[in-house]
């Protein structure tokens, strides 16, 4: 069975079950050509070891308290906090408290990250 996406107009729950935590149930949203939304569930036991991602990124932390280790420091984000990250940066992503978070990956040689010129 083929993962659902939302498609445009859709509404979206953001809202996790009683067992997200415990079996770590991460979903993307939304994958467009230039677009990525994630429901990310983090658990404190398992972090998002560092890595990279091509496109400009945004993590909001929806519940709980999420720790992003970026350009040589840590960002502790709690409810309705969120911060941006140029693409390429490297970064980790960890729950403090067991958290939930919404991830927006934006993709496409176009997204620099920078202002345009």
């Amino acid at each position: 069975m083929a993962l659902h996406h939302a498609t445009s107009g859709e509404k979206i729950a953001l809202q996790r079950g009683d067992d997200d935590i415990a079996h770590f149930t991460s979903v993307a949203l939304v994958k467009t050509e230039h677009m990525e939304l994630i429901r990310l569930v983090l658990p404190v036991e398992r972090p998002i070891p560092e890595h990279r991602v091509d496109g400009e990124v945004t993590v909001l932390c929806l519940e709980g308290e999420i720790a992003v280790d970026a350009h040589g420091a840590t960002t502790s984000l709690l409810p309705n906090e969120m911060v941006y990250l140029a693409g390429g940066v490297p970064h980790t992503v960890r729950a403090v408290k067991d958290a939930v978070a919404l991830m927006t990956i934006l993709m496409g040689p176009e997204r620099s990250g920078g202002p345009t010129g």
